[in-house]
């Protein structure tokens, strides 16, 4: 079977228990459509356990990227030789909006590592696609993590920036494909900001199938099966990041 989880957040015991209550085999394959660190309390677990899983591909959430932006810049020894020419402002910048927005729970566990451990997980940060064009059972699902940003069906996924794939809101009220066996699949925007009950549930409306249930806020981490179109949820132990 294959599922496509999304926005993790660092909620590991969450994770485990969606893997085990969907019985996830060597068989089975798991798009992660990104934003498995930050803000939860075990990032860097999450990424140890999904980097030694062959069957599992990562697609890059903005998290994701920013932590990798950051951590690279900051991973090597700082001295007072080159402290001037390693650290820019605008890497201590980006470092403090990251931290301030869930970033700080990952740089401490990271900083937890030896060098050897933290350059393998930035190379496999650094390796993780942007987006995953997929067929199965006649449906075609184009797997990113946040939105498709200018989307144009006449335009080649391969065209557009990384920053149209990781940091805008789909617009959820328009379908982007004409087809009606084509679906955007994204996290990014909690569902109960897009669906009118507010439910942490997955939304599927237009085209869409929005998986981001909000388990860091105490909500739901859901698992999509592409496969029978079957949702299977695990309820999020306590809100992590009110």
């Amino acid at each position: 079977m294959k599922y496509v989880i999304s926005d993790i957040h660092g909620c590991y015991r969450e994770y485990q228990k969606l893997l085990e209550k969907i019985h996830f085999s060597d068989t089975d394959i798991i798009y992660l459509l990104g934003d498995m660190v930050d803000r939860g309390p075990e990032p860097v677990k999450v990424l140890q356990d999904v980097m030694l899983r062959p069957n599992i591909y990562p697609i890059l959430g903005n998290h994701d990227y920013m932590a990798w932006k950051v951590l690279s810049r900051f991973a090597v020894e700082i001295t007072e030789r080159n402290a001037e020419t390693q650290l820019r402002t605008e890497d201590l910048m980006n470092y403090m909006h990251w931290s301030q927005d869930g970033g700080s729970v990952t740089a401490k566990q990271f900083r937890q590592l030896d060098a050897e451990e933290r350059q393998d997980m930035l190379d496999y940060l650094a390796d993780c696609s942007i987006f995953e064009d997929i067929s199965v059972n006649g449906n075609r699902f184009v797997l990113a993590h946040a939105d498709i940003h200018g989307f144009s069906e006449d335009r080649a996924l391969e065209d557009y920036d990384i920053s149209d794939f990781l940091f805008y809101r789909a617009q959820y009220e328009k379908r982007y494909f004409r087809g009606e066996h084509t679906f955007l699949v994204t996290g990014h925007t909690p569902t109960m900001m897009i669906r009118e009950d507010g439910k942490p549930l997955v939304y599927q409306e237009n085209g869409h199938i929005a998986l981001d249930c909000g388990c860091v806020y105490g909500g739901r981490l859901a698992a999509y099966c592409l496969d029978t179109q079957e949702i299977t949820y695990v309820d999020a132990e306590q809100n992590y990041y009110p």
